[in-house]
């Protein structure tokens, strides 16, 4: 059987491989001049395969259309990606928060392996080749035009990816591919990328660690909270807790949201209301900003001060309103969202074709019998972490398990 796949990032390649194995003469194309082009800035070029947790946990980890890949991930879990890959030659370390990366810490060690073994499968590469459109002919793919020719298939494996990081080649074509023929392509948004904010310009470049930062709707809900590490931008906030609430916000219209930012979540309002008497008493005299340096990065100072609406300037005039006022500011930092960052910053594009429209055990399209999804084309995406990787490889290993006819 003619099995040809189309996008030879992570999913393409392991869609390929397992294509190959079970007996089929494949064919990958791929319009960048290599493979894995996306794969060697992941996991800041160490690329983070996976992430060691039980395949339950992993689901939870996903947050657009979980359920669906309930087959993919207990047919191909993250243990078995690290089997796949020591198979190939690579051995891999575990680290903090389970995330898995080659034992080298090269990401180009990942596609070294994934290339040799389609070597060694006799795997057929087309570069600098892009699908522009396919003949159907009794409701099945029968071949696809190219722009290098035409490349007859009795089966198509759709690996193209998304969007996001255009310049490793996510251009949409998959989308555009997937919607000839017939499929629902829900609209792409950006996710695990920064957000977009008011009044932080001045802060550019500044960490924060061990705060939460929160989403809030119009109407006050928290649409999602996370500890740990942010930072400032000059058109906004990052780090890794905004990448995670971007994954929750990019189906929402963001207007008149806010983001806010808990500078002491270890600690209550009473225990922060102390804290604050106790140094104005060990030092009455001093100015308000100085009291505020014990608890804060200098450039916070004049923005807290700001929002808590501050009028006096020593320590010991502060009006029980001001200093519950300041509490407050310490614990509901606020910054008006002006949305997300483009898809092109965005590390993975969330939306895609229609999970509805796909057989979840074997990744096949319902409209056309030999017609095949994978990786990040499909209406799936995760947090960060090392699970937007194993989704890709976990659909290509379903997806190339057809066997010749």
């Amino acid at each position: 059987m003619q099995v040809v796949v189309v996008g030879g990032g992570a999913s393409g390649m392991i869609s390929a491989i397992e294509a190959a194995k079970n007996g089929n003469i494949v064919t990958l194309i791929e319009h960048n001049d290599k493979l894995g082009k996306k794969i060697y800035i992941t996991g800041k070029g160490r690329c983070n395969l996976t992430n060691l947790c039980s395949p339950a946990d992993f689901l939870s980890n996903v947050v657009t259309n979980s359920k669906f890949l309930y087959s993919a991930i207990y047919a191909f879990p993250p243990q078995r990606t690290i089997e796949y890959f020591k198979d190939l030659g690579l051995e891999t370390i575990v680290e903090r928060g389970e995330r898995v990366f080659p034992l080298s810490n090269k990401s180009s060690d990942v596609t070294k392996a994934l290339s040799n073994e389609l070597n060694r499968l006799n795997v057929k590469i087309l570069y600098n080749t892009e699908v522009t459109s396919c003949k159907v002919f009794s409701n099945k793919v029968v071949s696809l035009n190219t722009t290098t020719g035409i490349v007859l298939c009795d089966s198509v494996i759709l690996a193209c990816g998304g969007v996001s990081y255009k310049a490793t080649g996510s251009n949409g074509i998959g989308y555009k591919i997937a919607k000839m023929l017939g499929h629902t392509i829900i609209e792409p948004k950006p996710s695990l990328v920064s957000f977009n904010a008011n009044g932080c310009c001045e802060l550019e470049g500044l960490s924060l660690k061990n705060v939460t930062l929160s989403l809030i709707a119009p109407n006050g809900k928290i649409i999602k909270s996370d500890f740990g590490e942010m930072l400032f931008t000059s058109n906004g906030i990052s780090g890794p807790i905004a990448l995670t609430l971007s994954a929750y916000a990019n189906r929402l219209d963001l207007k008149n949201y806010k983001l806010v930012i808990n500078l002491k979540p270890a600690l209550s309002i009473n225990q922060l209301t102390e804290r604050i008497k106790r140094e104005i008493l060990l030092a009455p005299k001093k100015e308000i900003k100085n009291i505020l340096l014990t608890l804060l990065p200098e450039r916070l100072v004049k923005v807290v001060e700001k929002q808590s609406e501050i009028s006096q300037t020593i320590a010991n005039s502060l009006t029980v309103a001001e200093r519950d006022r300041l509490v407050n500011t310490l614990q509901n930092l606020s910054f008006d969202c002006l949305g997300l960052a483009s898809i092109d910053q965005a590390i993975v594009t969330s939306g895609g074709v229609a999970v509805k429209e796909i057989v979840p055990q074997t990744m096949q399209s319902k409209l056309i019998p030999n017609l095949y999804f994978a990786g990040e084309i499909i209406d799936v995406d995760a947090l960060t972490g090392g699970f937007n990787l194993q989704i890709a490889f976990a659909t290509g290993y379903l997806a190339g398990q057809q066997k010749q006819s």
